[in-house]
């Protein structure tokens, strides 16, 4: 059982769930949540909030911080080394290791000098119930897309190393690694599944015990990562294509390689992936008022084209002020939700049901992909976390298969992954 700093507890159930939930099963789902372990395997980062000044400690308008998660009951938040995919060239590699380890040491900096009384960097599964139990939240590193590697395999036991748990080898566009899944868009491919430097970053993650993570690559990549791997797999933040053909998520047939040779699905609550069309109607509605918003205020919309070529701290500031738009188009926003119904945790544990019924309860886990374009009606950030315990309760989980849904499987497939790690280094050694 977890072990709670008393007063601290201060859950965020709002409307979407209290107009639905008897008070009974209110409380029965606030006692799994405090009880059972939360992990979030996807939440992305931005070095400039893991400074001395500007920090997790602090409630900032990031979707995940240390006061939203305590808020929220979340006991363990994945922080991402993402890298966008750039050049195959030497001075593209150069900018992405560079990139990847300027993120790195910002989580370090979180959990080692900023708040390590708050909050501590896990590796293992008793790492992540040590730190619990002594009453705070943890960090795990996962690294989305290989690009960073480069063309130096030793990078992989360098992540390693340095806390990364789990790895993706592509992003949106292929890397030196890997075809990316968004190749089904123009039927181009790089590799036709994954490059010979890609195959070798597969063994070597089996043999450093870091977990292979599915969630971008193409699905000829990813079906030759089942034929490689000798460890479980796992996908940190997708959910089913069945209920939702978009290629970021996992089809039947992929699921059935879950099942044959172990893993986990993290179900993602990213709202295009849960209902393409509900969330582009949703946001041609939403666009509309901030639009008209933004022209009453004098500011300009820009495109995401002409947003990624702004300097960090232009685009800081332009986000401070989109920021401003969509603080004063609230109320409106409110009140369009009753005509256009956005993508909601109901949605989203649709497709937890639908993976569970495919692939088994030891197989399906949550993520939120917060920070990286995550976020749900009900679940839009980590204080809102019992909403899904919530929606889970109603539809008949047990609370052991809760416990398995928000964490333990995800730390039942490390530990295996690690135990692979060992037996490999021990048979290099023998």
């Amino acid at each position: 059982m977890k072990y709670k700093l008393p007063g601290i507890i201060l859950f965020s159930v709002i409307q979407f769930s209290m107009a639905q939930t008897n008070p009974d099963l209110l409380e029965k789902a606030k006692r799994i949540h405090e009880k059972v372990i939360t992990i979030d395997t996807h939440n992305d980062i931005n070095v400039e909030n893991f400074t001395e000044d500007k920090n997790y400690t602090m409630d900032l308008d990031t979707q995940v911080n240390l006061p939203k998660m305590i808020a929220g009951g979340m006991d363990v938040t994945w922080l991402i080394v993402y890298t966008g995919q750039g050049p195959l060239t030497e001075e593209g590699y150069k900018a992405a290791y560079e990139n990847a380890i300027s993120k790195f040491k910002a989580i370090h900096r979180l959990t080692e000098e900023i708040a390590p009384e708050k909050i501590g960097l896990a590796t293992t599964s008793d790492e992540v119930r040590k730190l619990v139990a002594e009453g705070k939240k943890v960090a795990m590193i996962g690294v989305e897309n290989g690009y960073p590697i480069g063309e130096d395999l030793s990078r992989v036991q360098e992540f390693y190393d340095m806390g990364a748990r789990y790895m993706s080898l592509a992003h949106n566009g292929h890397s030196q690694l890997a075809d990316s899944n968004t190749g089904e868009a123009d039927g181009v491919w790089l590799h036709n599944g994954l490059s010979e430097m890609g195959k070798k970053v597969i063994k070597e993650m089996n043999r450093c015990g870091m977990m292979i993570d599915i969630s971008h690559p193409s699905k000829e990549a990813i079906k030759q990562m089942f034929e490689l791997s000798k460890a479980p797999l796992i996908a940190s933040h997708s959910s089913a294509r069945a209920l939702c053909n978009h290629s970021r998520n996992v089809d039947d047939e992929t699921l059935e390689l879950f099942k044959k040779h172990g893993g986990v699905v993290q179900t993602v609550a990213f709202s295009s992936y849960l209902n393409t069309a509900k969330h582009n109607a949703f946001k041609a509605a939403t666009d509309s008022v901030y639009n008209a918003k933004a022209k009453e205020m004098d500011f300009q919309i820009k495109p995401w084209d002409s947003i990624k070529t702004m300097s960090q701290a232009d685009r800081s500031n332009y986000y401070t002020e989109y920021g401003k738009v969509k603080a004063a188009s609230a109320p409106d926003i409110e009140k369009l939700k009753k005509e256009v119904p956005p993508v909601n945790v109901s949605d989203f544990v649709d497709h937890i049901d639908y993976l569970v019924s495919k692939i088994g309860i030891d197989h399906v886990g949550i993520s939120s992909d917060f920070d990286g374009g995550g976020g749900i009606e009900g679940w839009n950030d980590a204080s809102e976390s019992l909403n899904v315990t919530v929606e889970l309760v109603k539809r008949g989980y047990t609370e052991e298969d809760i416990a398995k849904l928000w964490g333990g499987n995800l730390l039942r497939v490390l530990d295996e992954v690690q135990a692979v790690a060992e037996k490999i280094q021990e048979e290099e050694n023998y």
